[in-house]
């Protein structure tokens, strides 16, 4: 199952529903939005694609759960899920200037106000790194290496440039 998957079916589905509720939208936004988002955002680990650079990115959630932020129900809601975000947009994106990029592009792709998915942006940064680390085992970046390489060729390289080329030409 691939991540954005991941991220759709948490909670049963409810997390979209969550989300939805916390910006404003309806669940199809909400989805929209996360098709559009999610990519982006894995195309931004091309820079922490060696194991102690997703280790760091997965450290960043903090405590023995780190999938908790997608099984928790006021996770979403919570201004900490938010604040751990940033932390996680600054190292996948590096600067605030890719992060209003990465909503414009969203907004011209979905019709939902850039504003709205900046704020959006640093949730389901969190929300990704969860669903990672849910897959993949906290403490295993190998197999966070390996759920990036979706042709199983070794090299997750051409997979995370396949989905921000992807994530471009929408």
């Amino acid at each position: 199952m691939d991540l954005l998957q991941v991220i759709m079916n948490a909670q049963g589905g409810g997390a979209v529903g969550q989300l939805a509720q916390r910006f404003g939208l309806d669940e199809q936004q909400a989805t929209a939005a996360l098709g559009q988002l999610v990519p982006a955002l894995v195309g931004g680990m091309q820079q922490n694609t060696q194991p102690q650079g997703l280790e760091g990115l997965l450290g960043l959630l903090g405590g023995n759960r780190p999938e908790a932020y997608l099984e928790d129900n006021d996770a979403i809601q919570s201004p900490a899920t938010t604040a751990t975000g940033n932390n996680i947009l600054a190292q996948l994106l590096g600067s605030k200037e890719v992060s209003r990029s990465v909503a414009s592009a969203a907004s011209a792709n979905t019709g939902i106000g850039a504003d709205i998915l900046k704020q959006m942006l640093p949730v389901v940064a969190t929300m990704v790194m969860s669903g990672m680390s849910q897959q993949g085992g906290a403490g295993r970046a190998g197999g966070l290496l390996g759920m990036l390489d979706a042709d199983g060729d070794g090299s997750v390289a051409d997979d995370v440039l396949g989905l921000a080329a992807r994530f471009l030409q929408r």
